[in-house]
């Protein structure tokens, strides 16, 4: 039997899934999907798959990279879903299927614990509390227990805490081979594993990551493949991008002024040679952030000019970059530390000139500056050649899949980003019955979306729906100040718990979300995509704007310029293909079973007055529309009874 054969039989009826895993239901969808998998894995192809929510596309890969028992590679656009992946889904699947096949599960090196750097940090003693002291006590305790090292098993360690950068390495400090803990590395230790295995779990980031130390002949990560299987496909663009294009950060500067001092430590005589150049990196490096004070958070380098006292900073901090990496060239001998901060050092040199001196065609340079620091960029404007490079030298077959890829029904826009140039496509619409179980709701009345007015009169609108729904509300927005405003507002009405995007980690938001039975939650951009709210927790969702992207961001602004001289129509080209899967994503929270209800309220009056409106509306999944408030209305205060009556 063909693999085409094989993937019916397991996912039909009387199949392998049906028998093994409680609830499994045969679908249609599903099985197209699998077998037009099946058939790109045979023949070595490229595949493009829209699979709407509900379809099972998850199976729908997993069955045909199992079956095939080639060396499949699964890349997936968060951690979260990686998790998910590996823990819940593939083992269900593999037990099903009797498959004994060695599978993996590989992170980037930031999420496993690093035996040096932990060492390290408990050697220095620099905690800026006592809680940070006793975290660092429980961390190396659990380390001692540890299988993996895997620091989404320490439940008190944030995403964003300073912790996290103390007990981790990045691929700048890591010692390699050198490092005296090598023999106990988790990270070392996943990539074994990973190079064992038939089928590795990664996240695209790793993906990337690899793919640029190939281009850049440093080996890899991750192990050959015969099949790749990319989830959540419509990130890929913007996230190659940032892997082949170069950044320099005031956290890669401060922290290899602070590596050299403490390396400095266990080296006789090295302190008094190390530490006023270190010292004098890191006040350079506080120097240039004060002066950038003043600019736009985003923009092209060129601002600078404009800027003399900037200009001098930054020459300051390449004088001072400079020192310490001639100072740290005779130490290498001296140490592996001092080695690794060597290499370190040139690299930083190297990537700043660059950044800021390179003027090279096809790409953008620029810079941000966040909280505590600033980055400098080089961006290239087109990975299509790099993207297309690599998987021809691989020879593997190459799946692309998500919820929101076709803009109109047609993946021209993503098989040109990802220089694709005839790729098999695949549409396969969500089964759940959108027309009876939802509504898209384009309010009356409401003023132009670049318009002081526009926030209140959607707060205003929003609010007989929340009443109505009784909570049970997401408010996605475009931009973190309108965030910022809405939240403000809504507190001073105290009438539902509100959960805003900032004041606690994403997971924990939506777990008190959930738990809170009426909750309303704000969000920007991280909550339009990767969040799971099924059932009666969510009923309503608010969009404030169409989310196209900001037009003074700087790596924009080059691309819509190369289109133009190519001759394109940026509008059509790029802006509105990003928008329109951006509102897929963010429409596609409400609705999440069979069973779920409710509306899907979007604030922009363009939707009507513009022609582009229409692509807009016929990409979203077939819900019912109206302008109609009270049909709305009636229709959220029914699903309320529905839902106290089975209470």
């Amino acid at each position: 039997m063909s693999l085409s054969g094989d993937v019916r039989a397991a996912l039909g009826e009387g199949g392998a899934l049906a028998g093994a895993i409680p609830g499994f239901v045969p679908r249609p969808a599903q099985l197209r999907l699998a077998e037009a998998i099946a058939e790109t894995i045979q023949s070595r192809g490229e595949l493009i798959a829209e699979a709407g929510t509900g379809t099972g596309k998850t199976y729908a890969y997993l069955v045909p990279a199992l079956l095939s028992g080639q060396r499949t590679i699964i890349s997936t656009g968060t951690k979260a879903l990686q998790d998910q992946l590996y823990q819940r889904d593939l083992p269900r699947v593999r037990k099903a299927l009797g498959a004994r096949l060695k599978t993996a599960l590989l992170k980037g090196r930031a999420n496993y614990l690093c035996w040096y750097r932990l060492e390290l940090a408990r050697s220095d003693g620099l905690f800026t509390t006592r809680e940070q002291a006793a975290q660092l006590a429980a961390i190396h305790a659990w380390a001692g227990t540890s299988e993996d090292g895997d620091l989404a098993g320490v439940e008190f360690l944030s995403e964003d805490s300073p912790l996290r950068v103390q007990v981790t390495s990045t691929a700048d400090n890591c010692l390699g081979a050198e490092c005296p803990f090598y023999a106990e590395c988790f990270v070392a230790r996943a990539r074994q594993k990973a190079q064992e295995a038939d089928l590795v779990v990664v996240n695209h980031h790793l993906l990337f990551a690899d793919q640029a130390l190939k281009r850049e002949g440093f080996g890899e990560i991750l192990p050959g493949a015969q099949t790749f299987v990319l989830d959540e496909a419509h990130q890929l663009p913007e996230l190659a991008a940032q892997f082949f294009g170069t950044m320099v950060s005031s956290r890669q500067l401060v922290d290899l002024a602070r590596d050299a001092l403490s390396e400095s430590q266990g080296v006789s005589g090295a302190r008094a040679e190390v530490q006023v150049p270190a010292q004098a990196l890191e006040l350079a490096v506080k120097t240039l952030r004060a002066a950038m004070e003043p600019l736009p958070p985003r923009a092209a380098l060129g601002v600078f000019e404009a800027h003399p006292e900037v200009v001098a900073a930054v020459a300051a901090l390449r004088e001072a970059l400079g020192t310490v990496a001639a100072l740290l060239e005779p130490l290498a001998e001296r140490s592996v530390g001092f080695k690794s901060c060597r290499d370190r050092a040139e690299a930083l040199v190297q990537d700043s000139e660059r950044i800021l001196d390179a003027k090279g065609i096809g790409e953008v340079r620029w810079y941000e500056v966040t909280a505590r620091g600033f980055q400098f960029h080089q961006t290239p404007l087109d990975v299509s050649g790099s993207l297309r490079d690599f998987r021809a030298a691989s020879q593997a077959a190459w799946i692309h899949t998500s919820a929101t890829l076709a803009v109109g029904g047609g993946f021209d826009h993503l098989a040109d980003q990802l220089g694709m140039e005839s790729p098999r496509t695949l549409l396969e619409p969500s089964p759940f019955d959108f027309h009876n179980q939802a509504l898209v709701y384009v309010p009356q009345g409401l003023p132009e979306p670049n318009t002081p007015a526009h926030l209140d009169a959607v707060l205003e609108a929003a609010l007989p729906l929340l009443d109505a729904s009784d909570g049970r509300a997401f408010l996605l927005f475009t931009s973190h100040r309108a965030l910022r405003q809405a939240a403000e507002r809504l507190a001073a009405l105290r009438e539902f718990p509100l959960f805003v995007q900032g004041e606690a980690p994403r997971h924990l938001l939506l777990e008190r979300f959930r738990e809170s039975g009426n909750g309303v939650l704000l969000g920007a951009a991280s909550f339009w995509e990767g969040v799971d709210v099924a059932g009666d927790a969510l009923q309503l969702v608010v969009i404030d704007k169409l989310p196209f992207a900001a037009p003074d961001d700087p790596v924009l602004e080059a691309r819509l310029e190369a289109i133009r001289r190519r001759g394109g129509n940026p509008f059509r080209d790029w802006q509105l293909p990003g928008a329109v899967i951006a509102l897929k994503q963010g429409a596609g929270r409400l609705i999440r079973t069979h069973a779920d209800q409710g509306v899907v309220m979007l604030c922009d009056p363009r939707l009507i007055s513009k022609p582009y409106g229409r692509i807009f509306l016929d990409s979203l999944p077939p819900f019912a529309r109206t302008r109609d408030r009270e049909r709305v209305l009636r229709f959220l205060r029914e699903a309320r009874l529905q839902r106290e009556s089975t209470r």
